[in-house]
């Protein structure tokens, strides 16, 4: 993939887990928040597994880009690459 499409999906993805971060942590919140009012926490725990697995994916694909985003830098350094712009 081209190293400038590369980085506009890294910074898309990194946007993603921190927004994915804030999911959790808040739906951690309200988990917390019902079960100290002792009610039924059933589906907040299920939205929160949801938003878990679903920020897992996120930071794997984050990792994913990163490594592509070096290949494509250590190809450049080798003299393959067009885009000489910086990370």
């Amino acid at each position: 993939m081209d190293r400038a499409i590369v980085k506009k999906h890294l910074e898309q993805a990194r946007e993603h887990v921190a927004m994915g971060g804030q999911h959790v942590a808040r739906q951690r919140e309200i988990v917390a928040e019902l079960t100290n009012r002792g009610a039924d926490v059933t589906e907040a725990i299920r939205l929160l597994t949801n938003f878990e697995e679903s920020q897992d994916m996120h930071v794997a694909h984050l990792e994913r880009l990163k490594a592509e985003l070096l290949e494509c830098d250590e190809k450049q350094q080798a003299g393959g690459s067009e885009d000489s712009s910086a990370p």
